[in-house]
């Protein structure tokens, strides 16, 4: 398996990606449950620079050239200028206002998503990605590394806590009762 940055050719392999791993919250961008305007949607933003879901905060995992997995990560102190473009972009496009509320500060390096592709979970291609995120934002850099995950998702909570983060505080997120959890810097 190999990890490597984005390009803007990748976005229509990631955009399913960072569907699934977001679940119900990628619908409230569209005000509907439909796969497909949700992942038009997506392909948009991730191939355009300078917004939260841009190929350049992404890291794909490759198996036999097939993109098998990605990550978003960017830095907390950014989300706003890089909600921005999206917030409009939904604006413009679906006619709803976005503000879900803030998931990350300044402060930290913020996994916004990790998705798998289908048939490839549970083969701990998850755990990989993330091992690598920490050797290459928290083990390196001043900042710790950042995620919420969803109560309701204790599966998760328990890789994470495996992995080193701890949980920081609660938080609600787009109307979902979620943890805030750090990798800290060492």
């Amino acid at each position: 398996m190999l990890v490597r940055k984005a390009t803007e050719a990748d976005a229509t392999s990631i955009a399913p990606l960072i569907l699934l791993a977001m679940e119900e919250i990628a619908y409230q961008f569209t005000g509907e449950r439909s796969m497909e305007k949700a992942t038009g949607f997506f392909v948009k933003m991730i191939s355009q620079k300078a917004n939260q879901y841009s190929y350049e905060n992404c890291w794909v995992a490759e198996h036999e050239g097939e993109i098998i997995a990605t990550a978003l990560v960017y830095d907390g102190a950014r989300l706003n200028e890089l909600r921005k473009p999206v917030a409009e972009q939904i604006k413009l496009v679906f006619g709803k206002n976005f503000n879900p509320g803030d998931e990350t500060q300044p402060g930290e390096y913020y996994i916004d998503c990790i998705g798998v592709k289908p048939g490839q979970q549970g083969k701990g291609i998850g755990s990989k990605m993330l091992n690598f995120l920490i050797e290459a934002y928290a083990k390196t850099g001043t900042q710790p590394l950042g995620l919420l995950v969803d109560k309701d998702n204790p599966q998760a909570k328990k890789l994470y806590l495996r992995s080193g983060f701890e949980v920081v505080e609660e938080k609600v997120f787009a109307g979902k009762s979620m943890e805030h959890l750090q990798y800290k810097c060492h």
